[in-house]
């Protein structure tokens, strides 16, 4: 191993790109990120793989692409055979954990069984946790109280150590507030997130999931290791430990990014999402002021404990031989284009910030330089290996190192377009209300730096001039002056499709020494 030993892979939840003062956010104040983005480079143009929080995280895991890893939505198993950063670095000595929040669902029992693996096993473990050792798994969202993951989670554990009493304290503590009434008012209802949570801010998931950070490494001393340190806000519930909850007020939301052109003849899904209870709730005004401030208060939040973390990286030597990326899955909607949540293929949701630090002397021409090259989620594997100096298989990962554009290297882009997708069938409201079946509410988005194209099967693709209307205002993708730009980018997606790398059973070596195999030695098929 070289000094460049450990990887530090930071993901926030459901945080938007242009949520950072880096990101050219007018109000919020986010110092610690700010100044890694000034020793490090500032991806503009970074793309994840699914706005959805499981397909998301997998291509992160993965280096593929959703179509490729098949985990299309949450609550859907990554396929056994399918390798993530665990199963490449594990085998050079580097320790792999996760930190807070992974959305990995466990195989089907039955498919451990078959295979004759015990869950409770190392490998079974392994496998049950995408290839992370789950030093402190915690994935949040924890509402039914009977949970079992409710109940067993470390950090349900240490809140009821501290004293906060309750079968589901993340719940009822965590991420609820407390009337004048004593009465607990649940965080799943936005109108009280402006209240201050009710738990102590030193005991919130935030600070929390940082301190575990700090007692891994400490832990690890000198030894090589690779934590996924992924906290689980800023998304919903929000809300927000004091002083968070009040740190900003309506005069820090700015306006939504919204237009009635899309409103006036919708495409048949964006309608139906128009009418989701988020996206109708976000559309007043008076929600988007008490919940924007709460949001912009947890990104703080995790902004100032992302400085106590990193003063004693630097106190410790870290900084001197750990690559440090942080990024999130996916955004947030907020109000903009009439929606909340996520999903979709707008920016808003697709698009998300990446900063990457890297301690190579190498690196230190472009300390603090944006960067607007295409790069995707499914690049990050392929970087962490070419970090760390350990080949790859090119015939499994789908992804690109961008550590040529951390150093200056030149040559060709990573990529002239991004792809993104996103399947609808858990919106079982939307899917009935279009009579979609289940296995045929795919879409994929397709976008470059002229046109966004947007392939639903079954219905119409959508289609914007990025040039002419950069914030995707007006739906093109039904006029018929478009119908050549449209089958251009139809058959775009068609050779993408074509290209996914799921021959992934035989190595392209193995295919190309094929005939060399001792099997063959005699054989003299059609000889005469």
């Amino acid at each position: 191993m070289s000094s460049a030993r450990n990887v530090l892979f930071i993901m926030c939840d459901q945080l938007r790109w242009d949520y950072l003062s880096c990101y050219g956010h007018p109000t919020i104040r986010t110092p610690n990120i700010d100044a890694l983005a000034r020793k490090g480079v500032r991806f503009t143009n970074a793309y994840i793989q699914s706005a959805s929080c499981g397909p998301s995280r997998m291509s992160y895991y993965t280096g593929r692409y959703v179509s490729s890893h098949r985990a299309f939505g949450n609550f859907v198993p990554l396929p056994l055979d399918e390798l993530t950063l665990g199963d490449y670095l594990r085998p050079h000595g580097i320790r792999v954990a996760i930190d807070g929040k992974t959305h990995v669902e466990a195989p089907d029992p039955n498919v451990l069984s078959r295979l004759r693996i015990e869950p409770q096993s190392e490998v079974g473990q392994l496998i049950s946790q995408g290839g992370f050792e789950p030093f402190d798994r915690h994935d949040g969202v924890l509402a039914d109280p009977h949970d079992p993951e409710a109940l067993s989670n470390k950090y349900t554990k240490f809140l009821l150590e501290k004293g906060y009493e309750s079968i589901n304290p993340w719940l009822d503590y965590a991420n609820s507030a407390l009337g004048e009434d004593k009465v607990v008012l649940s965080g799943w209802n936005m109108r009280y997130a402006d209240l201050p949570a009710r738990v102590d801010e030193q005991h919130s998931e935030t600070a929390y999931t940082t301190d575990r950070a700090m007692e891994f490494m400490t832990e690890q001393g000198d030894r090589p290791w690779c934590l996924h340190l992924s906290y689980i806000k800023p998304h919903w519930p929000y809300v927000a430990p004091d002083p968070y909850h009040h740190m900003y007020g309506p005069a820090d939301v700015v306006p939504a990014v919204k237009s009635e052109i899309e409103r006036a003849d919708p495409h048949p899904l964006y309608a139906s999402y128009l009418k989701h209870r988020a996206s109708v709730t976000f559309s007043d005004q008076a929600t988007r002021e008490k919940v924007i401030p709460t949001y912009m208060g947890l990104i703080t939040q995790i902004d100032d404990h992302l400085g106590r973390l990193f003063e004693f990286m630097e106190d410790h030597g870290r900084f001197k031989d750990t690559l440090i990326v942080f990024c999130s899955d996916h955004g947030d909607y907020l109000g903009d284009h009439h929606l909340g949540e996520k999903e979709l293929w707008h920016d808003t949701v697709i698009k998300v910030p990446l900063i990457i630090y890297d301690p190579s002397a190498a690196a230190d021409a472009l300390r603090g330089k944006p960067c607007d090259a295409f790069v995707e989620a499914v690049d990050m594997v392929p970087t962490f290996l070419d970090f760390l100096g350990i080949a790859h298989a090119g015939d499994v990962i789908e992804g690109k190192s961008v550590l040529p554009l951390l150093r200056g290297v030149g040559g060709a882009p990573l990529r002239e377009f991004i792809i993104s997708e996103f399947d609808y069938s858990f919106r079982t409201s939307t899917r009935k209300e279009l009579n979609r079946p289940v296995k045929n509410c795919r879409t994929l988005v397709l976008r470059d730096r002229e046109w966004k194209f947007v392939f639903c099967e079954g219905m119409r693709p959508l289609l914007f001039d990025l040039q002419a209307d950069p914030h995707e205002f007006c739906d093109l993708g039904g006029d018929s002056r478009y119908e050549a730009i449209v089958e251009r980018y139809s058959q775009e997606v068609a050779v993408w499709l074509s290209l996914r790398k799921t021959k992934t059973t035989a190595s392209d070596e193995y295919v190309e020494n094929w005939l060399g195999l001792k099997r063959f030695q005699g054989m003299k098929i059609g000889e005469w």
